[in-house]
C-alpha cells in the first residue's frame, strides 16, 4: 500500500507531516483488555488511553493506521447501562511511585459533559477511514443511547436554555471552580456546584448530531437522519444565541450564580474557540469575529503564540492547587492543539496566510524534534513538576494531530465529505504558503483508500494545473491569486461550468466534477484591474 505525503518544496512545510507522525508512532500503547486486545495513541500528559484525545488524533493518525476500531469497539463494550462512556482506561500504574499496581483502570470524571460526543465523533472517523458500514450500524444503538443521556440526564442537559450544561470547569478540563470548599483538584458533582453552559460542549454535541445524521442518511434511514439534522440546527441557534457575546464565545454562561475576585468572563477566550468554528456550530460572520480576536490579542500579549488555554487566566491557585498558576497547564498555557485548531479555521474562512503562520510556528517550536501539550509564555514547555498530570510527554500527539490536520485539510484542502474519499471537498491553498508546485497523497491506513493531486501554479500563463488520482466525487473551490478571477475549467480538455466566489477578501474557483483514476483539471484565471 502507497504511504501518504505532502510535498511542497518548502522545507519547513515538508517537514511537518513525517515531524507529526514520529511523534503519534511513539505514543502508541496496547493493552489486553479481559481478553480485547485494544491499540491506541495515548494522551500527552499520562500514559492512559483517553476518548478524548484520541477521537481527535484519529484526524491525523487515520492517514496510515491499519487499527482503527480496537479502541472504539473497547469504550462501546463498557458503555453503562444508563448510557454514559468512560473517559479512559489503563493498565499502566498512573501516579508513581505511590501507584504501582498495573490493575485494569477505568475512569469517568462526574463534572465532564463531553465525553459523550467524542464518542461518536470516533466512530464516525473510523467508519470514514474503513468504510465498514456493517461496523458502524452495530454501534448506531451505542450512539443514540450515548446522545439520550446527555439530552435527558439532570448532569448534563439544561432544560431552561435547552443546551449541554456542566460544572464551572476550565473549558472542557476535568476539575471545577469550588469556591474554595475542596481543597485540592475537585471531580464531583456536589449540591454546590456552580452550573453553567459551555460552548465547546455544545459545539461538539451540534457536530455529532450532523455527524448520526449523515450515517443514517448513508444507510438510507432518511426519517432519522432529518430528525437529526433538523435537531441539529435548531440546537445551534439556540447555542449560538446563548454563548456568542458578539466577539467570541463566552467561557462559562452561568446557570447558578457565581462571582471569583479578578476575573471578567466576558473577555476570557478560552480553547475551544476555534474548535466551535471547526465543528460547523460557529457561521462564517462569528467564525471571522473569532480569528479576528486571536489576531488582536497576538498583537497586544507577550506569549510566543496567541494558543491560549485562557486568556486572561483565573488567579493562582483558585481551582485547589497551586500548580495552576497564570500561564501553566489550562491555565493560560499556550497549547499547539489551540495553535492547530486555529489554523484550520483560518484556512477555512478567508485567513489563509494567518493559517499558514500558525503551521509555520508550530514547526519553529518543534524543530528539536519535541512536541509539548502547553508551555509557558514564555516558551518553556511543561514539566511533571510544573503540571498536576502525572507525565510530560515531549511527543504531544493531540497538539501535533491538530497541526496536521489543519496542514491537510487545510492547507493541501483535502476534506473527506463521505466515506473512503468518495466525496471529496478539494480546496488547495498552496499560494498562501507562496507554493506554486506541490503533490499530496491521502491514504487511509485501515482500507487503503485513497487521494491523490499534484498542483502546478503557471504565473506566467495565469492558469493552475491539477493532476487527479482517485475514485470521487470532488468539489473544487481553489484558492486564486488576490484580486483574480477564474474564467474558465477543463476537466480532461473539457470545459465544465464554475463559479468565482469570495471568503473575506480571498478569491476562490468552484466547481463538481467527478473523478476516475486519473483526471486532469486546469482552470484559467485573470487579475481584474484594481
Amino acid at each position: 500500500m502507497k504511504d501518504s505525503f505532502i510535498q511542497c518544496g518548502h522545507a519547513r512545510l515538508d517537514a511537518l507531516f513525517p515531524r507529526i507522525k514520529n511523534f503519534l508512532l511513539s505514543d502508541v500503547t496496547e493493552y489486553n483488555m479481559f481478553g480485547s486486545k485494544v491499540r491506541g495513541y495515548r494522551t500527552p500528559d499520562a500514559p492512559s488511553l483517553w476518548i478524548r484525545d484520541y477521537s481527535d488524533m484519529m484526524r491525523a493518525f487515520k492517514y496510515w493506521e491499519h487499527d482503527m476500531k480496537s479502541i472504539v469497539n473497547h469504550f462501546a463494550e463498557t458503555q453503562t447501562a444508563k448510557g454514559w462512556i468512560f473517559d479512559y482506561f489503563t493498565m499502566t500504574p498512573e501516579k508513581v511511585p505511590c501507584e504501582k499496581e498495573n490493575w485494569a483502570k477505568y475512569v469517568r470524571v462526574p463534572v465532564e459533559a463531553d465525553v459523550e460526543y467524542r464518542f461518536i465523533k470516533a466512530i464516525y472517523l473510523a467508519w470514514q477511514a474503513t468504510g465498514d458500514d456493517v461496523w458502524m450500524r452495530k454501534l448506531l444503538p451505542h450512539m443514540e443511547k450515548a446522545l439520550h443521556y446527555v439530552l435527558t440526564d439532570e448532569w448534563r442537559w439544561d432544560e431552561k436554555t435547552k443546551l449541554v450544561k456542566r460544572a464551572y470547569t476550565m473549558d472542557t478540563w476535568d476539575f471545577d471552580y469550588t469556591a474554595g470548599r475542596h481543597s485540592w483538584l475537585n471531580f464531583q458533582i456536589t449540591d454546590h456546584t456552580f452550573w453553567g453552559i459551555m460552548h465547546g460542549d455544545n459545539s461538539g454535541y451540534y457536530e455529532s448530531f450532523i455527524q448520526m445524521a449523515a450515517m443514517y442518511s448513508h444507510l438510507g434511514a432518511g426519517k432519522m437522519a432529518r430528525r437529526w439534522s433538523k435537531f441539529a440546527e435548531t440546537f445551534r441557534r439556540r447555542a449560538n444565541r446563548v454563548c456568542f457575546n458578539g466577539r467570541f464565545y463566552t467561557h462559562h454562561v452561568p446557570l447558578v450564580a457565581v462571582r471569583i475576585e479578578g476575573v471578567d468572563e466576558g473577555e476570557q477566550l478560552t480553547l475551544s474557540n476555534p474548535m466551535n468554528i471547526n465543528r460547523g456550530m460557529a457561521t462564517h460572520d462569528i467564525a471571522v469575529s473569532v480569528i479576528k480576536e486571536y489576531q488582536k490579542r497576538a498583537r497586544e500579549t507577550n506569549a510566543f503564540a496567541e494558543w491560549f488555554s485562557v486568556d486572561p487566566p483565573f488567579p493562582n491557585g483558585i481551582f485547589g492547587d497551586e500548580k495552576i498558576v497564570k500561564g501553566a497547564y489550562c491555565n493560560g498555557g499556550i497549547m499547539p492543539l489551540v495553535g492547530g485548531e486555529l489554523a484550520r479555521a483560518a484556512f477555512e474562512h478567508g485567513f489563509e496566510e494567518y493559517g499558514v503562520a500558525q503551521l509555520l510556528k508550530y514547526e519553529e517550536l518543534t524543530s528539536n524534534n519535541e512536541s509539548y501539550l502547553w508551555y509557558f509564555p514564555d516558551g518553556q514547555h511543561a514539566t511533571i513538576e510544573t503540571s498536576t498530570s502525572p507525565d510530560a510527554s515531549p511527543t504531544d500527539a493531540w497538539g501535533s494531530s491538530a497541526m496536521l490536520y489543519a496542514l491537510i485539510e487545510g492547507l493541501a484542502g483535502i476534506v473527506d465529505q463521505h466515506k473512503l474519499f468518495q466525496n471529496v471537498r478539494l480546496s488547495p491553498r498552496w499560494i498562501a504558503a507562496g507554493r506554486n508546485e506541490a503533490t499530496i497523497r491521502c491514504v487511509y491506513g485501515a482500507s487503503g483508500a485513497s487521494f491523490q493531486y499534484s498542483y502546478l501554479h503557471n504565473v506566467e500563463q495565469k492558469r493552475f494545473e491539477l493532476q487527479l488520482e482517485g475514485r470521487s466525487d470532488v468539489s473544487l473551490h481553489l484558492l486564486l491569486p488576490k484580486g483574480a478571477r477564474a474564467t474558465s475549467v477543463k476537466v480532461n480538455g473539457k470545459r465544465i461550468k464554475h463559479r468565482n466566489s469570495t471568503v473575506e477578501q480571498s478569491s476562490y474557483a468552484d466547481a463538481q466534477f467527478p473523478v476516475g483514476k486519473r483526471t486532469a483539471v486546469e482552470v484559467e484565471y485573470q487579475l481584474l484591474k484594481t
